[in-house]
């Protein structure tokens, strides 16, 4: 008995046939792709032909900068060696003005620099600002053992440092002194009492001169 083949069959087996079929004509489009050339038609330019107007060049000649003149030549000084036994004609100098043995010369005097009158002005900025005698060690280690410390303060607590405001004279002597910023508690008062005790001051200085000066000294009070 003869089996009928079923076309739904037979079209399911052709189907890689037919896909590689596909395959091989998509290749073969897309080298064709590839290789074909293609030739411009466009009508050549004949340059020789061109109707273009062009500007004429114009040649610029260089630049001649002629070169800089030599230098002078120094005239050298000629030196001629006089012989020992030569003369020398003596020099003679005429004078408009007749002088004779009988007229006297006045003295020439010179004045004297005048001396900068002494200023009783109290400077601040000076050269040399004033300095105890003996340096500021011996100045401080003489504040320690006369200073003492007020009652009042020490039962407070109250320690600081407070400001002195000393103008010195001309032969070193304090001329006044003041507190300009102080902590109180009897501190102030203390500190202007010992400063009247030191009087070994050296004087300031403006132009090597003594000058009256003023300026400003730290003390500072603590409790040991």
């Amino acid at each position: 008995m003869e089996m009928k083949k079923s076309p739904s069959k037979d079209v399911h087996q052709k189907t890689p046939l037919f896909m590689a079929i596909g395959l091989c004509l998509s290749l073969l489009l897309v080298i064709t792709a590839f290789e074909w050339k293609f030739n411009d038609d466009g009508n050549l330019v004949d340059l020789y032909s061109s109707t273009d107007i062009f500007e004429e060049l114009v040649d610029i000649p260089p630049t001649y900068q002629p070169p800089p003149p030599p230098p002078a030549k120094q005239q050298l000084l000629e030196i001629i060696e006089v012989e020992d036994d030569e003369e020398i004609e003596e020099i003679r100098i005429e004078l408009d003005i007749e002088i004779t043995e009988d007229d006297l010369i006045e003295e020439i005097i010179f004045e004297e620099p005048v001396e900068e009158e002494e200023s009783d002005e109290i400077m601040t900025i000076v050269e040399v600002m004033p300095s105890p005698i003996g340096g500021y060690e011996k100045f401080y280690k003489f504040i320690a053992e006369t200073m003492v410390y007020p009652m009042p303060a020490r039962r407070a607590g109250v320690e600081g440092k407070l400001i002195l405001e000393l103008v010195i004279g001309k032969k070193g002597e304090l001329i006044d002194a003041k507190v300009v910023r102080g902590i109180g508690f009897g501190c102030d008062k203390e500190a202007l009492r010992v400063m009247g005790l030191w009087e070994n001051w050296n004087p300031g200085k403006q132009r090597g001169r003594p000058v009256i000066t003023k300026f400003y000294l730290p003390l500072k009070f603590q409790i040991d």
